[in-house]
């Protein structure tokens, strides 16, 4: 492997470490968000911050000329710009919407559990998609890392939901994580040449489009309307925006741009980690020995898949 592989490497690694952090502060935002605003509602207000900043940051770099403009989609493929299109509906439009669906049902403890088939996911589609293999040690420390989210997320079911509502929250989140693993393994190919910046954006320009569309016909919209009116829950819901569907949105894709997509599934995995510090420190919920025990399985399995690859 040649240095600047090992540069590419290391940087695809510290992107998906980095989407994993930035994606729990979200999440821990949408949780509180998400007590006052419903799912498509939330969706679309969150893509359509992120599609904001994403054109900003092109506008700028535009500007500054430091960055492609709209002559860049004119010189890449129309396939690859309709794959983009496509994973951003799959991946955001719909995905996102029924995770967000699932976490009302049934919380965020068993989110986190089901969550656990992200990177699983992700290699059988890398594997199945574009014949991906991982090293050995890998997947060794693939197998910690979700280890140590089971260990991490062993909560009881909450009181308040019936059998039919915890199946039907595990089957949309479940749902929720295959689609988002197809989704980006799509275009996994086509990011190598592909500008970062223009990537993120096209797929988010599907996916706030789809949700607006699918809004305007559905008898709330007005709700989902009021979304986008100042209030209260702004102060969880635009950070969580910023955060979710911009930082790591860019990191997430970047990860997935200068790595192999199953290892970087495996790093973005351990976000479920970072949720558990996050919502102690913030939310006040309890630490115990066993979440201590999944701290140091998700580290040394983040070491085992960080340098496992590096040969």
């Amino acid at each position: 492997m040649t240095p600047n592989a090992n540069d590419t490497q290391l940087l695809g690694q510290v992107c998906a470490l980095l989407t994993a952090l930035t994606w729990s502060f979200a999440m821990v935002l949408f949780k509180l968000s998400g007590q006052r605003v419903a799912p498509l509602a939330l969706n679309l207000f969150k893509n359509a911050v992120g599609l904001s900043l994403l054109a900003l940051t092109i506008l700028v770099m535009w500007l500054a000329k430091c960055g492609p403009g709209l002559e860049v989609l004119r010189e890449q493929p129309t396939r690859d710009i309709w794959l983009l299109l496509l994973s951003g509906f799959i991946g955001i439009a719909v995905a996102d919407t029924i995770f967000f669906r699932g976490l009302n049902l049934i919380g965020v403890g068993i989110v986190a559990i089901v969550d656990c088939l992200y990177s699983p996911s992700v290699i059988v589609c890398a594997y199945l998609m574009l014949g991906e293999r991982l090293a050995p040690w890998q997947v060794a420390g693939g197998a910690v890392i979700v280890g140590a989210v089971f260990v991490s997320t062993h909560v009881q079911p909450p009181k308040d939901r019936t059998r039919g509502q915890l199946a039907l929250g595990i089957v949309l989140a479940a749902c929720s994580m295959a689609l988002m693993a197809f989704g980006i393994v799509l275009v996994k190919p086509l990011l190598g040449h592909f500008p970062l910046i223009w990537a993120a954006t096209l797929r988010m320009v599907a996916g706030t489009l789809s949700l607006a569309l699918i809004a305007a016909a559905a008898p709330q919209r007005k709700e989902v309307y009021s979304t986008f009116r100042p209030q209260q829950v702004w102060r969880w819901s635009v950070p969580a925006a910023v955060l979710g569907a911009y930082v790591s949105m860019i990191l997430w894709v970047a990860g997935f741009k200068y790595m192999p997509a199953s290892a970087a599934a495996i790093l973005n995995q351990t976000s479920t980690i970072f949720a558990i510090i996050l919502a102690t420190l913030l939310l006040k919920e309890g630490f115990d020995r066993r979440k201590g025990l999944a701290l140091i399985l998700a580290l040394a399995g983040v070491i085992m898949v960080t340098l496992g690859g590096g040969r």
